[in-house]
């Protein structure tokens, strides 16, 4: 062993923390909760789960595979309890070498097995060295030099030191690694809670990440308590000296549950799908290694991993734009529509979102073709905005919905009332695809489309498996259809025909979230999208009037739509505030507490739709984008009340 600790500075070039560097890496769930769902038995003197290693190493590959298989690209090795002090309480102390040297060979030969199977390059992968917690008078050196040597010369890619609850005794265990001689980096794990009564910690997460990073942590970090507490934990390291410096990473990996009062119910929402968007907030806020404790089992991870790839999607796609071609301008794409050509004049605008039926009712369909019928010959729309498999579901294509309305009602295709606008995601097709659909899009007088990068699939237990694409996200996508499409080159610099005007001119839309939980970074990707080239923004629904405030100056630069939603009760409030980027006020759910009577639920909503419409026109922005999704028969109440 070397006499020093060995500080971050040491692994400055280490794959792993390099990884780390370049994005989040989604770990693995929880082992032992998992073998106790399949083997129905607790860890225990006859089935020591440790153990299982060697006596039944088949079981723990399976677990291994089915995390991998579910999209993790870190494996935790199953040797949470074996070290010495453990192992000598249930007679096997004298297989400790034997214990942990099998587990990493365990995670390593199924990393290798299904990187045989996949087609084309694999992701990298890494095997995490998973050190758990020992209550007692031992020694450091007594509980934890066996199991330590044995991960080490076994060649783990980080030690992780899990769940451990005294700061002094973790500070020593990470000191203790560090001099061990080929020490890989030190991941720590604490498991700190909130007080409820007034948010203190039992550890300050200052304190804590100060400490860490002294004794010669890598990365710091929470398991195994509730998402909201991992969340808030990542919020307030991200603030401290070291995480700011880069001398040190985040990561959280809470458990799938902790109760708390929801409207009359005392009760848990984390399933899978919290699970995935919880991970995406970690990774918005920081956390660069990301993974689940107890109870978090495949499902989980599968949503985790297509929540990380909707946050990161379309990072490595270059972009071949056609260099001696200008795109389109306003004056073409005004004679998109009546949403463009007021758009593009500087007139007040208004799109009303429309949601694709899910099945094959056609009076499902002949419901909402009236509903279109009727929103034109009012004249108050100017646009209907069609969703992209909102928030994952399998709905009807938008260019299918929009054919099968404009074939219900051709009058809408000869005299042109109302502009199509169909949502568009990089979640289901490829690049080759996205091409192909706006080529199609163009030659069905579709020139108007909102890019956004969109929800990972959520399917029914029953439905297959679907897999997000994400070879693009909206960034990606705008700057394609507008200095390429637009400008009469395909996505790789080419002629899209040889005819003298080839371009389209798509008037180009996309989404923002005024209450992210990264206001910087949705900042910062809105001004990548100005720049590659957006004509117009629609904003997630706004309720907090004070999150338009960044937008303010950014209006000079493009037409803002800013989002009102219609609430129709206060169960659609509380569902409806579970969304991202959207925060629904205390005193909004006060007012709907406050009528027991459903039919006076809705009339509050309606008034506070009208009340929101009108604050968006008098207060100047570009336009309203409204959304009705639980009542869309409200939408021509709310603008027969806007007053413009």
């Amino acid at each position: 062993m070397t006499a020093e600790p060995r500080a971050f500075r040491a692994h400055q070039d280490n794959p792993f923390l390099a990884a780390l560097r370049s994005g989040a890496v989604l770990a693995d769930g929880a082992t032992g909760s998992l073998l106790f769902e399949l083997t129905g038995r607790l860890s225990e003197r006859n089935h020591v789960y440790e153990a299982l290693n060697i006596e039944n190493p088949d079981l723990v590959s399976q677990v291994h595979r089915l995390y991998l298989q579910a999209g993790a690209s870190a494996l935790k090795t199953n040797t949470f309890g074996a070290n010495a002090a453990s192992l000598a309480r249930l007679g096997i102390v004298d297989r400790v070498d034997e214990i942990n040297r099998a587990a990493v060979r365990l995670a390593r030969a199924s990393i290798e097995q299904i990187a045989a199977a996949e087609a084309g390059d694999s992701p990298q992968r890494f095997v995490l060295g998973s050190i758990g917690p020992v209550f007692g008078d031992e020694t450091v050196e007594a509980i934890y030099g066996s199991q330590l040597r044995a991960l080490i010369e076994a060649g783990v890619d980080a030690l992780l030191f899990e769940t451990f609850e005294s700061l002094e005794s973790a500070s020593a265990v990470v000191r203790y690694a560090n001099r061990f001689e080929g020490c890989p980096p030190v991941v720590l794990h604490m498991s700190l809670w909130q007080h409820g009564n007034d948010g203190t910690w039992n550890i300050d997460p200052v304190e804590y990440v100060a400490e860490a990073v002294e004794a010669g942590a890598s990365v710091v970090g929470v398991n195994c308590l509730a998402p909201w507490e991992a969340e808030a934990f990542v919020r307030l390291a991200r603030k401290t000296p070291a995480v700011k410096s880069g001398a040190v990473m985040l990561s959280a990996m809470p458990n799938a549950g902790g109760f708390e009062r929801i409207g009359h119910r005392f009760m848990s929402r984390v399933n899978p799908e919290f699970m995935g968007r919880t991970a995406r907030t970690l990774s918005e806020d920081g956390a660069r290694l990301i993974g689940g404790c107890c109870e978090v089992h495949t499902d989980h991870i599968r949503e985790m991993s297509a929540f990380l790839k909707s946050r990161h999607a379309g990072t490595e796609q270059p972009v071949s734009a056609g260099a001696e071609r200008e795109p389109v301008g306003p004056e073409r794409k005004r004679a998109n529509g009546p949403f463009s050509n007021k758009l593009f004049a500087g007139e007040f605008v208004v799109s009303v979102e429309m949601l694709p039926p899910r099945g094959t009712d056609p009076r499902r369909l002949q419901a909402k073709a009236e509903l279109v019928q009727s929103l034109a010959a009012g004249g108050r729309v100017d646009a209907v905005d069609v969703t992209d498999g909102s928030r994952g579901i399998p709905l009807m294509p938008p260019g299918d919905f929009i054919q099968a309305i404009q074939a219900i009602s051709p009058d809408l295709v000869q005299t042109r009332p109302i502009e199509f606008i169909p949502h568009f995601t990089a979640r289901d097709l490829n690049l080759m695809a996205v091409q192909s659909r706006l080529i199609g899009y163009h030659a069905r007088n579709i020139h108007n489309v909102l890019f956004i990068t969109g929800d990972p699939p959520k399917m029914s237990p029953t439905y297959p498996r679907s897999t997000a694409v994400f070879d693009l996200d909206s960034v990606r996508m705008i700057e394609l259809a507008h200095r390429n499409l637009n400008a009469g080159v395909d996505f790789g610099g080419q002629p899209l025909s040889r005819q003298p005007q080839p371009e389209t001119h798509f008037s180009i839309g996309t989404g923002f979230e005024p209450e992210s939980l990264d206001p910087v970074g949705e900042m910062e990707k809105l001004e990548r999208k100005l720049a590659a080239g957006v004509d117009y923004v629609m904003t997630q629904p706004v309720f907090n009037w004070d999150a338009l405030e960044p937008l303010r100056e950014v209006r000079k630069r493009t037409r803002i739509l800013v989002g009102v939603l219609v609430l129709t009760s206060l169960a659609h409030a509380e569902r409806f505030s579970q969304v991202p980027g959207v925060r629904v006020p205390q005193d909004v759910f006060d007012d709907f507490a406050r009528y027991a009577d459903e039919a006076d639920q809705r009339k509050l909503g309606l008034e506070l739709a009208v009340s929101h419409a009108q604050r968006v026109s008098d207060e100047g922005w570009a336009g309203l984008y409204l959304m009705s999704p639980a009542s869309p028969q409200s939408l021509p109440l709310v603008l027969e009340g806007l007053q413009r």
